[in-house]
This record gives C-alpha cells, sequence and structure tokens, in this order.
C-alpha cells in the first residue's frame, strides 16, 4: 500500500522546519493527519484537522483549539474559553519544536 499523499495549502504558508525546530505555523503536522487533541476533543480520526486556521494576517497556520476552543466545543462556556486554550497549547506541546516527519513537496 502506498503511503503518499498530498495536502494542499495556502500558497503564502512558510516552509516546514527542520525537525525539533520552531513551530512556523507553516501548517503540514495538522493537514497530515490530526493530533491526539483533535482526536480526543473533535472526534477526527484521520484527514486534515477540522481546527486548522490560516491567519491571513500573519501568514501562517495555526490551531483553532487553542485560538478559540468554544467555536470547536459548542458545549464550552465562554468563561472558559481561555483556560481551555492554554490547556490545548500545552496539550499539543506548542513551543517545544518541530515532530512532524511529514515531507514538503512544492508542485
Amino acid at each position: 500500500m502506498d503511503s503518499t499523499a498530498f495536502v494542499r495549502l495556502h500558497a503564502d504558508a512558510p516552509p516546514k522546519p527542520a525537525l525539533a525546530a520552531p513551530c512556523n505555523g507553516c501548517g503540514i503536522c495538522c493537514a497530515v493527519e490530526p493530533c491526539p487533541l483533535a482526536r480526543f476533543a473533535l472526534g477526527v480520526r484521520a484527514g486534515v484537522c477540522p481546527a486548522l486556521e490560516w491567519d491571513g494576517a500573519n501568514l501562517r497556520y495555526s490551531c483553532g483549539m487553542a485560538r478559540r476552543p468554544a467555536s470547536y466545543l459548542g458545549w464550552l462556556p465562554a468563561r472558559l474559553d481561555a483556560w481551555v486554550a492554554r490547556r490545548c497549547l500545552r496539550w499539543i506541546a506548542a513551543g517545544h519544536g518541530c515532530d512532524c516527519d511529514a515531507e514538503e513537496v512544492n508542485c
């Protein structure tokens, strides 16, 4: 079975950083497969994470669950949004470097 998959990302997205390099918002990791947070909280098992958001002002992707979780978790009271967002950042290991081993191919 061929494990090759192609995902289309915004043309202005930054290139994928090297493994362990700081995240630059390239979006490849979340476009290739959902992280454990998306699997648990959003019930997504495969494909592009529905919480992957393009930030046109900063020309980068970010995690919608870490930016505004109440938008993805309809049951979440707005007053808990900031608290849950901080927990999401921790769960996705934000700031700990790139852990995506997918290869970037420009077409």
